[in-house]
C-alpha cells in the first residue's frame, strides 16, 4: 500500500492527461495562457495505462480520476479509459465540460463511472469575465449529456470569487437541485499561475455557508460518513439533496487525505502543494521494471508532510499551477 509516515493510506489517484486547457479561468491562469509542456515530455497513452495498472494492481489504488488541464483535449482519452476501467478501481473524470456533449456516451461505453464538471456561474457574461471564453452553453450541454449517458452522480465544482460571482451561490445551487446534480463549492486555493492569490480576497467556507443559508435551510449531514472525502455535506431544506463545501484553506482535511497525483509529464506528487516530485517518466523510459516504479512511488508517499501548511508563514506556493499539476 501507499502509506506515509503518519499512517495515511493513498488510495485515490489523480492522473493529469495534459496541462492544456481551452478556458482561461482567472483563478488558474492568465488570459494569454501558459507555455505548455512539450509533447515529448508528456506520458504516452501506453505509459499512463502502465502506471495506472501498477497503482491499482500493486499499490492499493481504488479510485482513478483523470484530470488536466482539460482531459477532454487528450485525443486518446476514451482509449485510456477503456484500457483502465476494467482494473477494479472506480474511474472518473474532472472536466470543464467543453466537448463533453460529444464524448459523454463514448466515455460511458468505455467504462467511465462518473464526472465532475467545473461550473462557477450560470450567467453568460460572468462566465466570459471569469473564463475569458464565451462557452457557457457548451458546459451546460455537457452536463446534460453526462446525466443522460448515465455518468451519475453528476458532480459540479464551483469556485466563488469576491466581487465576481459570489452573489450567484444560491442560483447555482437551485440550478443543480433542479437537475439532480451534486454541487460542491471549493475555496479558492493558492494554485494560480500568476501567484496572485491572497487569503483576504478568498471567499471562505463560512462565507459560502452564509450566502447559502440566506436562501436555504442547511443542516449538517452525518459527519461519520465523510471519511477522507474533502467536502463537508449539508442537507438542503431537510434533504435528501445535499450541497458540499470544500474548505481546503480554512478547514483543511489533510489528516485524512488519501490522494496522490501523477502529472501529465510523469511526476508523482504526494500532495497538491508539494514542493518536490518523484520522476517516474525518466525511470520508466530508462527501463525500470514495474517493481522498481512501485518502489519509487511508495518512497515518494512515505515522505508526505503532515499538511499543506498554507497557514505557515514560511508557506511557498508550488511552482506549478493547478493546470500543470492536475486537480
Amino acid at each position: 500500500m501507499l502509506v506515509d509516515s503518519f499512517g495515511r493510506v493513498a488510495t485515490d489517484l489523480r492522473v493529469s492527461l495534459t496541462d492544456r486547457c481551452n478556458l482561461r479561468c482567472s483563478y488558474c491562469m492568465p488570459p494569454e495562457g501558459l507555455d505548455w509542456l512539450p509533447k515529448p515530455d508528456l506520458l504516452t497513452a501506453d505509459e499512463i495505462v502502465r502506471l495506472v495498472t501498477i497503482g491499482v494492481r500493486d499499490l492499493g489504488v481504488t479510485e482513478v480520476r483523470y484530470t488536466g488541464g482539460e482531459p477532454l483535449l487528450r485525443r486518446e482519452l476514451v482509449d485510456i479509459v477503456a484500457r483502465t476501467s476494467g482494473l477494479g478501481a472506480e474511474v472518473s473524470l474532472t472536466t470543464n465540460g467543453i466537448g463533453l456533449a460529444r464524448l459523454a456516451v463514448p466515455l460511458a461505453e468505455a467504462g467511465l463511472h462518473r464526472v465532475n464538471v467545473s461550473l462557477d456561474t450560470i450567467d453568460r457574461e460572468t462566465f466570459k469575465k471569469l473564463a475569458h471564453r464565451d462557452r457557457l452553453a457548451d458546459v451546460l450541454d455537457g452536463l446534460a449529456a453526462a446525466d443522460a449517458a448515465g455518468l451519475r452522480p453528476v458532480k459540479v465544482n464551483a469556485v466563488l470569487m469576491r466581487d465576481v460571482n459570489e452573489h450567484e451561490a444560491a442560483d447555482l445551487l437551485r440550478y443543480c437541485l433542479d437537475r439532480g446534480y451534486q454541487l460542491r463549492f471549493i475555496e479558492q486555493m493558492p494554485l494560480d499561475a500568476q501567484h496572485g492569490w491572497r487569503r483576504e480576497n478568498m471567499i471562505t467556507a463560512d462565507e459560502i455557508l452564509g450566502l447559502l443559508g440566506a436562501a436555504f435551510k442547511l443542516e449538517d449531514a452525518d459527519p461519520k460518513e465523510r471519511g477522507s472525502a474533502p467536502a463537508e455535506l449539508f442537507l438542503v431544506d431537510g434533504g435528501p439533496a445535499t450541497v458540499g463545501v470544500i474548505g481546503s484553506v480554512t478547514r483543511p482535511f489533510c489528516g485524512a487525505c488519501d490522494r496522490v497525483r501523477l502529472t501529465a509529464d510523469g511526476q508523482i506528487r504526494n500532495c497538491l502543494f508539494a514542493t518536490e516530485e518523484s520522476d517516474l517518466r525518466r525511470a520508466m523510459r530508462d527501463g525500470a521494471s514495474d517493481a522498481d516504479l512501485a518502489a519509487r512511488w511508495t518512497a515518494s508517499i512515505a515522505r508526505k508532510k503532515p499538511g499543506h501548511g498554507i497557514d505557515n508563514p514560511e508557506f511557498l506556493q508550488p511552482s506549478r499551477p493547478m493546470s500543470a499539476i492536475g486537480g
